[in-house]
């Protein structure tokens, strides 16, 4: 990275690990806690792993990043040149680690900028990488900062599930309980708003439900120019397949990756997980 900022993130960005690389990010796992063991996400525990997990009915747990971790990141960096550093986090409403990045960043070296994404996923991964490129371009901690929440506030998270049982499990489904009620045949549709997981739409069936997510993916990008990513959790075809007709559809289409999320998000949202995130450039 030609400047002296650096850029953090957390592993629920589910970034590729090329684009890791080529930006120079540094990425702070969370925790999942599998048979007992607290492992890291990405890194201890896979996505084989956690699927294995659920359909055995075992009990998953997740948890935030200790404030102690990221401080030592932070430290780090200051000691290899960075003398500014944008950290950003999913949503604060769904977890505590932007709370715990802030915390933190009270204490560090060097000035860190911690950023709430309001989001997950590639939603929060085009923030990263907004703030990564800000910075080579020369912009300064505060611009490279803006330059994450502008591109956080304009993405779409939009996902299906097969069940809104883990997300149950997980208190993480807020509205959409009331919304869905307890009909087993619906096929939920689910979006990122406000922060928070909420109802989209319902389907009655999983084919119509993955066509409608495709349509509202399409409606969202427009013609304008837009990057996309599809992410999923034990269903590498339906991604595919969905990426390949989203290929064909978006005349403004930048980049598209493909990518299957970690523990942390799969143990709320479960095997069968689809998801599109769209982000205008």
């Amino acid at each position: 990275m030609p400047t002296d900022l650096a850029v953090v993130t957390d592993s629920t960005a589910y970034l590729p690990e090329e684009l890791v690389e080529r930006h120079r990010l540094v990425v702070v796992p969370l925790k999942v806690v599998l048979r007992g063991r607290p492992l890291d996400d990405g890194i201890e525990a896979t996505p084989a792993q956690l699927t294995d997990a659920l359909r055995g009915r075992r009990v998953v747990t997740t948890s935030r990043p200790a404030p102690e971790t990221f401080a030592e990141v932070y430290r780090e960096l200051a000691e290899k040149g960075a003398t500014g550093i944008v950290s950003i986090h999913l949503s604060g409403e769904l977890s505590g680690t932007y709370e715990a990045a802030l915390l933190a960043a009270r204490d560090a070296d060097v000035p860190v900028r911690v950023v709430d994404s309001r989001t997950l996923g590639m939603g929060m991964g085009f923030s990263v990488l907004a703030a990564a490129e800000a910075a080579a371009d020369g912009a300064s901690l505060e611009e490279a900062a803006i330059a994450a929440e502008k591109r956080a506030q304009t993405t779409s998270a939009l996902f299906y599930v097969d069940t809104l049982e883990y997300l149950r499990r997980g208190g993480r489904i807020g509205a959409a309980a009331a919304f869905m009620g307890t009909a087993l045949a619906v096929k939920p549709l689910l979006h990122v708003s406000d922060g928070l997981i909420g109802p989209l739409e319902k389907v009655r069936t999983a084919t119509r439900a993955i066509s409608r997510l495709e349509e509202l993916a399409v409606e969202r990008a427009g013609a304008g120019p837009v990057d996309v990513a599809v992410h999923h959790l034990a269903s590498p075809e339906r991604a595919e397949a969905l990426a390949g007709r989203l290929r064909e559809r978006l005349t403004g289409l930048g980049e598209l990756y493909v990518s299957e999320v970690g523990a942390v998000i799969g143990a709320h949202a479960g095997p069968g997980l689809l998801a599109v995130v769209v982000s205008p450039r």
